[in-house]
């Protein structure tokens, strides 16, 4: 999602060599520099994370679940602490990132991870907590979806065709992870009053998830059928393509739920049409698996694009932990067991895959800071 190294938020960037300092002056310069190159689309180990834990929860792994939530948090806190203070000293960097259309549109990772985490807390009983997410997920959604395509109509001085990539179905998933946060408060929790209206603001946001959807993806493929893909620009984002029909189908799914609470009997008007749209998603989304599968072996294998870590391979983890649950919570609504079925199976590859990208995410932590400890003693 961001140009450079993919490690700098780990190794806080480059910088010239400098006289020998404190060493708590050193490792204060280390943190500054890793927050002023922090990717903005970091919050999707949050939104991997949570998804992996919802599946595991939903299919019957109440340890597992309640491990990876932990990580989940723990993460949530730090990115939340990490961004905060990028805004408070690196408002100059932040503000460019958000004029340009290749990665302004990661912040939407921020109302995703907030909101995934919102339905996974919801799913263990605590609606309040839950509540509170989402409403904070739902302010950052509305400065975002007007704001961001705003100033990227009047900022922009080249075609944004040739900025269109994975990245901007993250407006799509974000918008979409309203509506299932909506959806999941509406049985309980909330005032009365507005438990009423909880459904039918699932039902709008999930429509409008589902238009943002149709268009971005449209203008991406013509993106990768016009404009020259280098490997570097062929990232884990597309996988997002996936992850965005996915997380629409989960939406749809937890609407689905609500027929019964109060204000939600016009959903069991809408029923047909949810199934009906949500069956062709996920069918869509099920044929993007292989061609991205395909992508990736021109990447890495074909053009030998370096297999490191990099922040962006948690938009690889999501789709794949999302599309579990997808499939399982569609496929109980909709009384289909094939998809119940495949969600059992399909629950390791995401794991497997978070577990992988866990690992390699501290490994390359653990090197950079071996690095930054050689290159201190040798100064000293």
């Amino acid at each position: 999602m961001t140009a450079g190294d993919p490690l700098a938020w780990l190794e806080g960037g480059s910088a010239p060599a400098r006289p020998p300092a404190a060493p708590g002056a050193g490792r204060a310069g280390t943190v500054r520099r890793a927050l002023d190159t922090l990717d903005p689309g970091y919050f999707a180990f949050v939104m991997a994370s949570g998804i992996v834990s919802v599946g595991a929860d939903l299919l019957g792994y109440p340890l597992l679940s309640q491990v990876v939530l932990g990580v989940t948090v723990a993460g949530f806190v730090l990115l939340t602490l990490a961004y905060g203070a990028r805004l408070v000293w690196f408002r100059a960097s932040v503000r460019r990132s958000l004029l340009d259309p290749t990665t302004a549109m990661a912040y939407f990772t921020v109302v995703a991870g907030s909101n995934v985490l919102a339905a996974r807390v919801a799913l263990g009983g605590h609606p309040l907590v839950a509540l509170g997410l989402g409403a904070a997920g739902a302010l950052v959604w509305l400065g975002l979806t007007y704001g961001l395509p705003w100033s990227i109509v009047v900022a922009a001085r080249r075609p944004v065709l040739g900025e269109l990539n994975g990245t901007w179905l993250v407006w799509v998933v974000a918008t979409q992870s309203v509506a299932i946060v909506a959806a999941a408060l509406a049985p309980g929790g909330p005032p009365a009053a507005l438990r009423a209206a909880l459904p039918a603001v699932a039902v709008c946001f999930w429509s409008v998830g589902a238009v943002l959807y149709l268009l971005l993806i449209g203008a991406i493929f013509l993106r990768l059928l016009l404009v020259e893909i280098t490997p570097a620009e062929m990232g884990p984002a597309y996988w997002i393509a996936m992850g965005a029909t996915a997380i629409s189908v989960r939406a749809a799914a937890g609407i689905l739920a609500d027929a019964h609470v109060p204000g939600g009997a016009f959903v069991g008007e809408l029923r047909p049409f949810l199934v009906g749209l949500s069956t062709v998603l996920w069918a869509f989304g099920t044929w993007w698996i292989p061609l991205l599968v395909l992508f990736g072996v021109w990447r890495y294998l074909l053009q030998g694009y370096p297999r490191t870590y990099e922040p962006r391979l948690w938009s690889v983890v999501f789709p794949l932990g999302m599309y579990t649950v997808a499939s399982y919570t569609l496929g109980r609504a909709a009384r289909l067991g094939f998809m119940v079925s495949l969600a059992r199976v399909w629950f390791f590859v995401g794991l497997s895959a978070w577990a992988v990208v866990l690992v390699l995410m501290l490994a390359a932590g653990a090197r950079a800071l071996a690095r930054r400890d050689g290159t201190a003693r040798r100064r000293r």
